[in-house]
């Protein structure tokens, strides 16, 4: 049986993890290389770094610090944010990124998505899908939800998935941040569309918000800010999923 991973996510800008909500009203609330390794030390099974203001300053992701974060890590670290070339995700690649994230990127160019599975195989290549309900459905939002495509989310994930990607991050737009729990039904219509795991986020705080995501089908579930305010730890979360019937990772 596999089991469920928790993967603390660290926005970073300009070297310093912050947060808010949808991107708006961020805060800064630690240094990345030194919240990894805390994680890491709580039981972390992965880290998500996303560099959230690269994609819209149109620069690549700032390899110092993804070299500082690798120095403190021994898990897998997926990088995202200003991937736009196969070079970027190359040199994410060689400065310790295990998997490179691509969200914007993808959306303007599809064949990146095969072409960064192919060159360095599908396991690190994770494409990042930010969702917003719209009339019923879901549509796909991008650099950092400044644009919405007519791109259907689960259609978009499909394509994907034919493209050569190995895991989708999926977040939703309409609960990031706010801590009410992970959309349902999106995750729930996501893992019947797809095969690979699903990554949900957006909304996770409590060991019952994060159990629902899994028992919707998500296979790893991402939680930010109740880590970064210390109301909790991956531990206590881990413990919390276990008692709830959940396989997870020691």
């Amino acid at each position: 049986m596999l089991t469920s991973r928790i993967i603390p996510c660290l926005d970073v800008r300009n070297g310093r993890v912050v947060k808010g909500v949808r991107f708006q009203g961020l805060r800064d609330v630690g240094d990345p290389a030194e919240l990894a390794r805390r994680y890491e030390d709580q039981g972390a099974d992965e880290i998500v770094l996303l560099d959230v203001t690269a994609t819209n300053d149109r620069r690549e992701t700032a390899h110092g610090t993804v070299r500082a974060v690798r120095r403190n890590l021994s898990i897998p670290l997926t990088i995202g944010g200003g991937v736009r070339s196969l070079e970027d995700a190359g040199r994410l690649l060689e400065a310790g990124a295990d998997k490179v994230s691509i969200n914007s990127a993808a959306v303007e160019d599809p064949d990146l998505v095969a072409a960064i599975a192919g060159r360095f195989g599908s396991q690190c290549c994770v494409v990042a899908i930010d969702a917003q309900r719209q009339a019923g459905a879901w549509r796909v939002l991008t650099h950092a939800g400044r644009n919405l495509h007519q791109h259907e989310v689960l259609d978009w994930a499909r394509d994907v998935e034919r493209r050569g990607a190995g895991e989708i991050l999926l977040t939703s737009w309409d609960r990031d941040g706010v801590g009410h729990g992970y959309d349902l039904a999106l995750l729930s219509r996501m893992a019947e569309a797809v095969s690979m795991p699903v990554i949900a986020s957006g909304g996770g705080r409590t060991p019952d918000h994060l159990t629902a995501a899994l028992e919707a089908g998500a296979h790893a579930v991402l939680v930010a800010s109740v880590l970064h305010d210390g109301h909790t730890t991956v531990s206590r979360l881990k413990q919390e999923l276990d008692d709830r019937g959940q396989v997870v990772r020691p």
